[in-house]
């Protein structure tokens, strides 16, 4: 009976019984809620699978650690999307870091520098699949706050006003980066979907 009745809550709810009577299956529910919502925002941005199921574990471990820090003046899923992007933006930075240095101490300008394309194996992958690779390689080809702004208002459908708060930006901001990103998209992706 306590579970159909949590299962009807609203997020804020869900979060309040949570700080309010630490009731574990509460934050269960908001774990099932947000787990493949949060994946599929993180690995949008970061493009790799290993480290976006890191990033949401860690959200949700924030989540547990935090919960009385939610206030209940903002949206719960603003909150929790701000979490998962503050660490996503945080990964891609260290990557990003990593693979500038990776490439450099190891460079040899005797031999050439190759990068292995494991893409388009028509063996394995059907073409739905590979359109939706060739939409992820240019998710992470666009700058990343466009990419971030466009994938929480495409992917995630959320409104100008929740990803002004999650990026810490003015709206005007937010619209002009996701026209900005969607138009950089539509250059990469122009031929996608000719026949």
């Amino acid at each position: 009976m306590l579970e159909k009745k949590l299962n009807e809550l609203t997020d804020e709810e869900l979060i309040n019984e949570f700080q309010q009577n630490n009731v574990s299956k509460a934050f269960e529910i908001i774990i099932q809620r947000y787990k493949n919502p949060l994946m599929n925002y993180v690995y949008r941005f970061l493009g790799d699978y290993e480290a976006c199921v890191d990033i949401v574990q860690e959200t949700f471990i924030k989540v547990y650690r935090y919960k009385n820090s939610y206030s209940s003046i903002a949206k719960f899923s603003t909150w929790i999307y701000t979490i998962a992007g503050n660490l996503a933006r945080t990964e891609y930075q260290r990557k990003k870091r990593r693979n500038f240095f990776s490439i450099e101490s190891t460079w040899d300008e005797n031999e050439p520098y190759e990068i292995p394309d494991e893409s388009f194996r028509p063996d394995v992958t059907t073409d739905s699949d590979l359109k939706e690779e060739i939409i992820q390689k240019a998710l992470l080809k666009i700058s990343a706050s466009y990419r971030e702004a466009v994938i929480l208002r495409d992917i995630q459908g959320m409104s100008y006003e929740e990803i002004s708060e999650i990026m810490k930006i003015n709206v005007g901001t937010v619209k002009s980066r996701i026209n900005r990103g969607r138009a950089q998209l539509q250059k990469l992706l122009k031929n996608i979907y000719k026949e």
